[in-house]
């Protein structure tokens, strides 16, 4: 699949293991070391590294698409996408998403999404895919990773409608978190589905491979959404 945030990617939406041998973990950690050394500025964390073992089947697999995430934050230029570039800052300025300071139960670090803000007609791609960066870069930075390292990504579908669905940011948003932030998410929550969403779901969720499905819940009432979030931290306007 090729995406506008960069590379050519086949078997985008394969399946992904639960866990990792720690033997697997070792000899990536080494094939990586000569990059790391040749180049400081490309070092990864132990963590990043086991949620490519994660996610990719094989050594060979992980190692490959690491390289490829190296290269592709390089050449998107990942670290100047800040809540002072201008296209962050359009963004940021409709509302769409919130980023908040808490965390969800389990210490994942939260992110809201409003879609009934979001234009489908007159949004660009480009920008809007980093958009989607910084806020996956931003969330993640929040994550205490000797306790959990995924964040949970609420969309909040009060006031949707069919103009509000676009397809072209779901396949992107599939694309960063399988190819680019494997396994960094550990939930997405779905608040005030309307009917008319039903449809869109369905098609939706065939682009999903079953261990990312098993990841979204649909949130059937503040009761529910609480076994997620502390009561003081979900916004009244949600309800």
């Amino acid at each position: 699949m090729t995406s506008s945030s960069g590379g050519d990617d086949s078997d985008v939406f394969s399946e992904s293991p639960a866990t990792y041998k720690e033997e697997d973990f070792i000899e990536l950690k080494s094939r990586m070391q000569p990059l790391f050394c040749a180049d400081p500025t490309q070092y990864q964390t132990d963590a990043c590294l086991k949620r490519f073992l994660k996610a990719f089947l094989t050594v060979d697999q992980a190692f490959e698409a690491l390289v490829k995430y190296i290269k592709w934050r390089m050449e998107y230029a990942v670290e100047t996408l800040n809540s002072s570039h201008p296209d962050i800052q359009t963004d940021l300025s409709t509302g769409k998403v919130l980023l908040p300071n808490f965390k969800d139960k389990a210490g994942r670090p939260a992110v809201f999404v409003f879609a009934r803000h979001h234009d489908a007609s007159s949004r660009n791609l480009d920008q809007l895919t980093r958009f989607i960066v910084y806020v996956i870069e931003t969330a993640a930075a929040k994550c205490d990773e000797s306790v959990i390292d995924n964040i949970c990504i609420l969309f909040d579908l009060k006031g949707f409608s069919l103009s509000n669905m676009d397809y072209g940011f779901v396949k992107q948003l599939i694309w960063l978190l399988s190819r680019r932030y494997p396994e960094r998410l550990g939930k997405c929550l779905i608040l005030n589905s309307p009917f008319v969403f039903s449809g869109c779901w369905l098609v939706i969720k065939f682009w999903l491979n079953e261990v990312t499905r098993s990841k979204i819940i649909f949130i059937r009432d503040k009761n529910h959404l609480e076994e997620y979030f502390d009561q003081e931290y979900i916004p009244s306007t949600l309800f």
